[in-house]
């Protein structure tokens, strides 16, 4: 008697599960173990940072064109003191909120959208792997242009380059932050334009809330912009532009959005489990 293709595929399912718990099949191969963490996230991460390496320079020109033209603009209003300092570092960071929030919401809307987390599916490759390598190579790209833009707008501004190596600390936690978040808008949004939507205006948010000066904002504004990842990066990096940082108050901004990183990720990869299994 001829078995169905379905039957066919769930007989050899039942089989290779027997294989790996010992039964008496032993004509089928067991399963392969599941990739460690840190391996698999390597891999990906170098996967990832292959395949976007041909728009590496247009996502980097345009992000840091956009953040250094906001300063242009913003130098007509803002003279010195601590509202320079506010656009300065907020700027620095809008190049790690356009590439981290923006393209990574769009990147995983489209592969939820076209099937591509089917291939993930199929890889003995833990989910916090997937998200976290693609988060890495995607704020890995902010690195040049964040530094471009923070050397440029402290010349514009006439601000000291001495504690530019904070950017250091700030890229990455402010660039896991907003990635965590673009990765779980992308995998939440039921449509491909709806994870876009979100990743603008994700990113406009970080626009209007990092860059404006936190004592021009209304009230309200002010309260969301405390909600915000990036803020506390923007936060750890203006102080450092003054002549005595309190680096106890530095260290405390990039805690908090370290703290926030970590939820957003793991955020990211239960929306990213929740997705894979549809």
């Amino acid at each position: 008697m001829s078995i169905v293709p379905a039957e066919a595929a769930s007989a050899r399912v039942r089989s290779a599960h027997d294989a790996r718990s010992g039964g008496d099949d032993g004509g089928v191969a067991p399963l392969a173990p599941r990739a460690r963490l840190l391996p698999a996230l390597a891999a990906v991460y170098r996967a990832q940072l292959s395949r976007a390496r041909v728009a590496r320079i247009p996502l980097l020109f345009v992000a840091t064109f956009q953040s250094v033209g906001i300063m242009v603009l913003m130098r007509g209003v803002v003279d010195g003191g601590a509202e320079a300092r506010a656009v300065v570092a907020g700027s620095s960071v809008l190049v790690v909120a356009f590439v981290a929030l923006n393209l990574l919401a769009q990147y995983f809307g489209q592969l939820r959208a076209s099937g591509g987390l089917d291939h993930y599916a199929t890889l003995p490759v833990p989910p916090a792997a997937v998200v976290l390598g693609a988060a890495g190579a995607y704020a890995s790209f902010t690195v040049p242009g964040t530094v471009v833009t923070a050397v440029a707008g402290s010349v514009l501004f006439g601000l000291p380059l001495t504690h530019l190596w904070v950017l250091a600390a700030v890229i990455p936690l402010a660039g896991a932050a907003l990635a965590g978040l673009g990765a779980a808008l992308g995998l939440l949004a039921p449509r491909q334009e709806l994870a876009t939507l979100l990743g603008q205006l994700g990113m406009s948010a970080a626009l209007l809330l990092g860059v404006l000066p936190a004592g021009r904002l209304p009230e309200p504004i002010a309260f969301a912009r405390d909600l915000l990842p990036s803020t506390y990066g923007v936060e750890a990096f203006a102080r450092t532009f003054d002549a005595h940082p309190h680096w106890p108050a530095v260290a405390l901004d990039l805690t908090v959005c370290a703290a926030v990183g970590l939820v957003s990720l793991a955020v990211a990869t239960l929306a990213y489990r929740r997705a894979a299994v549809r």
